[in-house]
């Protein structure tokens, strides 16, 4: 299929997006998982809760050491193999987990997975940029993210409710089976875009020092790394507040972040600062609930329903901020930067919630997420002027940019897949 009949008519070209959105589906419920299943995995593992919840750390510890070496290698090669690879990684390395008895080859297979999720989440944003014009590359982005909403609202507790009525382990060979029918998805509704010629690439220090790109980067690790120490381990907090139903718990999240997500879809064009800054005074608040009231059922699950809603949005702020900065020449090798620095958050995040709750009982976790959180906060209210303006800026033409092939395709200039550089 060719780009011109994704992106034709000025239509989002919904079947290949949604394909990506899938993608990013498949690799949030590969990396979550674990995290509504250990207490069922534990025991058949042979170890503490606390361990399976390492599985998390694993896949987020091989994701952000391979994000940059293996983007930079692949960066040559056509995008569409690249893509379907990393999907059949994410195959083989869910087929292991659903059979292994053993936790060291388990953790194996996770890190097979995080190298797998770190390559796709490099691609993800700038694929979708590629694909429609550039006054649209917001809302494109906005919907191949969504596949992280849907995987928080429906896979991961559908995941759980699944594990209890048929075991763990047929949990995650659904998803195997999920990542080849993707596959074949991809095949035939992606359109097949060349990779980066040597003459064209960007070099990654120029990227990284490119204004706007730190700040975003910090605002990842920090939001990611607040918000995995609770995320991770909801069921032992729950069980600490008195509250057994997990699986229900975690439908809460998931189902108020569909919200956060169509908020965001609305906002994110016309005023992602302040939308921004909304989100994560919410999520700091949240934890301030957690921390002084989660006894009372009613104002636990209120509080996680709040959490949903802001954090839904999050990463499509996020990402189109890091786009926008880096311009879409770059846009692959900064989103390898940006998966680095978010698995380097989740990676800390389940790593320190692990030692919390080991040391300090299940009760300490929501003040051990809230300073990274007021740390991304105070982060993005510093990066007025090119990280997080308070309008998306204006297109300009982006220099030296290879021509994009959506815009030879439909006869335009490739400057019209313009940059949008902050004033």
């Amino acid at each position: 299929m060719t780009s011109s009949s994704q992106a034709g008519g000025g239509r989002l070209p919904w079947s290949g997006l949604l394909a990506l959105s899938c993608a990013a589906f498949t690799a949030v419920l590969t990396e979550l998982l674990p995290a509504g299943l250990l207490p069922a995995m534990a025991p058949p593992l042979g170890v503490a809760e606390s361990r399976i919840g390492f599985l998390v750390t694993a896949y987020a510890a091989a994701s952000f050491t391979a994000a940059i070496p293996v983007t930079a290698a692949l960066r040559g090669l056509p995008r569409r193999p690249v893509l379907c690879g990393a999907l059949l990684g994410f195959a083989v390395s869910n087929a292991l987990v659903a059979l292994s008895s053993s936790y060291p080859l388990t953790v194996v297979a996770r890190l097979l997975a995080g190298a797998m999720g770190g390559t796709l989440w490099a691609m993800l944003a700038g694929y979708a940029a590629r694909m429609v014009p550039g006054e649209r590359r917001g809302r494109a982005i906005a919907v191949v993210l969504a596949g992280i909403t849907l995987a928080l609202a429906l896979g991961v507790p559908a995941g759980t409710a699944l594990a209890g009525a048929v075991g763990w382990r047929t949990a995650f060979a659904t998803l195997a089976v999920l990542a080849v029918l993707l596959v074949a998805w991809i095949r035939l509704r992606v359109p097949a875009f060349p990779g980066e010629p040597t003459h064209g690439r960007v070099p990654l220090f120029r990227v990284a020092v490119r204004p706007g790109i730190r700040p975003v980067l910090t605002v990842t690790l920090f939001l990611l790394l607040g918000h995995q120490v609770m995320y991770t381990y909801v069921a032992p907090f729950a069980a600490w507040a008195g509250y057994g139903r997990t699986g229900l718990l975690l439908g809460v999240f998931g189902t108020a972040t569909v919200a956060g997500i169509w908020l965001t879809g609305l906002l994110v064009d016309r005023h992602p600062r302040p939308t921004l800054l909304g989100a994560l005074a919410l999520v700091a608040a949240v934890l301030l609930v957690l921390g002084l009231g989660a006894r009372s059922h009613a104002l636990l699950a209120g509080a996680v329903a709040v959490w949903g809603v802001a954090f839904g949005g999050a990463p499509t702020l996020i990402q189109t901020a890091l786009v926008d900065a880096s311009g879409p020449a770059a846009a692959d090798a900064a989103t390898s930067l940006q998966t680095t620095v978010y698995n380097a958050g989740i990676a800390a995040g389940s790593l320190t919630g692990g030692l919390a709750l080991d040391t300090a009982g299940a009760g300490v976790l929501p003040w051990a997420a809230l300073p990274p959180v007021l740390l991304a906060l105070a982060t993005v209210r510093a990066g007025r002027r090119y990280a997080f303006p308070a309008r998306r800026p204006a297109l300009v033409p982006e220099r030296n940019a290879p021509a994009e092939p959506v815009a030879a395709a439909q006869g335009r200039p490739a400057g019209e897949h313009a940059t949008r550089r902050p004033a």
